[in-house]
Parts: structure tokens; C-alpha cells; sequence
């Protein structure tokens, strides 16, 4: 029996109860949103696809039916509108989640927390810090789902399974992210290399990858499609789940999820960003020390930089 939380019933939020009821990764699922009547639609809205899903049990709820959830996933918080500069976006998500922080501490003090809201790596930051939850149980899906994007796109490029490409973007979920190219690699063979050892293949694409185009791609797609639809939300509710399920599933499994850093990488410390993270059902378990050249370590030294300019210019 497990029990997942999500608060903010929004396209994201709602989306996530879904994709969880779906796969039948909990056992209870409470929807909790300062618009009561648009969460009790939803939930009745998901409850109502049990004939075909699976047999979870799925309502709408206030904070008090938060207790003893064994993960929390917070989606609460405002979209960046036209004129809004970066940091009025995280000073005005930071108050939201000051809000929800207090109201989760008095019911489900114990649950494994997760970040989903933006900016992501912020407000991991600040959530523990104004909780004193211990870090282990706070976790933010960083560049999860950033490094959906860079699979899904590799894989396109070389027409195989993503289930084949093994590579991450570290760092922000923004435009500071990068990617260790110099471990990423393609059933085995390093990416860079990986044409050269495929013969007798009719459907590739393209013969070799353009790295730069790519890391583009990953760092503009959710602009790409809140341009056209206004909103992303299936890739990172599939992302969501994948998380939760790993931590319920109750064996280590490695993913790019934020956590606040100590120093694990040279000039890496006192914020909050993705790298390679341990999870099990006590939440953050160790962190996968990968090596990165020269050049790497300075591009997430980089990103661990312009996050803290941010965190400088918040009130907390």
C-alpha cells in the first residue's frame, strides 16, 4: 500500500495523478488545490478511467488528507507571463511554495517531498531550507526530464530504442544545463563513435550527430511547445512517475534529479542541481560520481554559478 500527495491540481498536476493511476504506481492518490471544485472534477474525471487502468483509489482533498503520504509531488506555482523576468517568476513561486511548505509540515512532515514546480532548482533549494526536512527527503525532478528529451532525440536521430542510448543532462533545468557527452554513450559505444561500428543498416538518419543542434534542442523544447500549446505536461508527468516508482519501487536506482550538492564536484556546493542521485524508499540513498573532463566540471561549475546569482536576489 503506498500513498502519493500532489499538490496543485493544474494540467501538470492533474496530468501526474493520471499517468500514476495509470500505472497503478499507488495505491491512493489525493489531489489537493486551492481551486477545490476544479480538483474535485479532476480526480472524478481520472476515477472514472478505473474500468480500463488500474485499481488505485483517487480523490480530491485539503492538506489534512496529506497524512502519512509516503511521497508529496508539489506542482503548485505560476507560469512566467509576457514581461516576467526571471526572478519575479521565482520570487512569486518561492511565496507559493512558503505557503504549501508550512501547510505540508503540520500533516505530513515525514513524506519524501517532490519539486516539480519552476524554477525547480530554486525552490528545491529554498524548500528544504525553510523545512529543515532532511535533504534525503527532498528531491527535485531537475533534469529528469531534461534528459528524456536528449534520449528521445538521440534515439530518433539513430532510429533505435531509447532503452538503448545511455546519456544525462546535468546541472539547471534551464539554459545553463549541460551534457557529459564524454560518458554518454549508445549500447555500449560512446556516442561520438557509435556510426562507426554500425554496418548493414538501411534507415539511419543521419551518419553523424550534430552536438551542438542537439544540446539546443534539449535546452528549447519546453519554450518550443509552450509556444504552441501553452503548456508542457505529459513528458514530465511520465517523469514524475518514473521517480516515484523507483522510490517505491525499493531498490537503489540512479537518476538526474536536483539535490542540494556539498562540494561532491570541485566548486559544486550549497545549491541545488541535477546530477547522477541514488533513490530508494528512504529517498535520497548516495550520489554516482561521474567522472567529467576538464571542460565539464567548468560548465557545471557554470550552472551551479547562475544559480546562486538567482538565490541571491530572493527572499526567503
Amino acid at each position: 500500500m503506498s500513498k502519493i500527495s500532489i499538490i496543485g491540481a493544474g494540467t501538470v498536476g492533474a496530468t501526474v495523478g493520471y499517468s500514476l493511476l495509470m500505472k497503478g504506481t499507488a495505491s491512493e492518490i489525493v489531489l489537493v488545490d486551492i481551486n477545490k471544485y476544479k480538483s474535485e472534477g479532476e480526480a472524478l474525471d481520472i476515477m472514472q478511467s478505473l474500468p480500463y487502468t488500474s485499481q488505485s483509489k483517487i480523490y480530491s482533498g485539503d492538506y489534512t488528507d496529506t497524512a502519512n503520504s509516503d511521497i508529496v509531488v508539489i506542482t503548485s506555482g505560476m507560469p512566467r507571463k509576457p514581461g516576467m523576468s526571471r526572478i519575479d517568476l521565482a520570487q512569486n513561486n518561492v511565496n507559493i511554495i512558503k505557503s504549501v511548505a508550512s501547510k505540508l509540515m503540520q500533516y505530513t512532515p515525514n513524506s519524501i517531498f517532490i519539486i516539480l514546480c519552476n524554477p525547480v532548482d530554486i525552490l528545491t533549494y529554498i524548500f528544504q531550507k525553510i523545512t529543515g526536512v532532511p535533504e534525503s527527503r527532498v528531491i527535485g525532478t531537475g533534469t529528469l526530464l531534461d534528459t528524456a528529451r536528449l534520449r528521445t532525440r538521440i534515439a530518433d536521430d539513430f532510429t533505435i530504442s531509447t532503452k538503448n542510448v545511455h546519456t544525462y543532462v546535468f546541472g539547471e533545468h534551464g539554459d545553463s544545463s549541460m551534457i557529459p557527452w564524454s560518458i554518454s554513450n549508445v549500447s555500449g559505444i560512446p556516442v561520438k563513435e557509435y556510426t562507426k561500428y554500425i554496418v548493414n543498416k538501411t534507415n539511419m538518419k543521419q551518419p553523424e550527430l550534430n552536438f551542438e543542434e542537439i544540446e539546443e534542442h534539449v535546452k528549447k523544447s519546453g519554450s518550443w511547445i509552450i509556444e504552441r500549446k501553452g503548456v508542457t505536461n505529459y513528458a514530465i508527468a511520465a517523469c514524475t512517475n518514473h521517480l516515484c516508482n523507483c522510490i517505491l519501487s525499493g531498490h537503489e536506482i540512479a537518476l538526474p534529479i536536483s539535490t542540494i550538492q556539498h562540494g561532491e564536484y570541485e566548486g559544486v556546493e550549497d545549491v541545488a542541481l541535477s546530477t547522477l542521485a541514488l533513490v530508494d524508499r528512504r529517498g535520497i540513498t548516495g550520489k554516482v560520481i561521474i567522472p567529467l573532463t576538464d571542460d565539464e566540471l567548468k560548465l557545471l561549475q557554470n550552472s551551479a554559478h547562475r544559480l546562486k546569482e538567482v538565490l541571491q536576489k530572493l527572499d526567503f
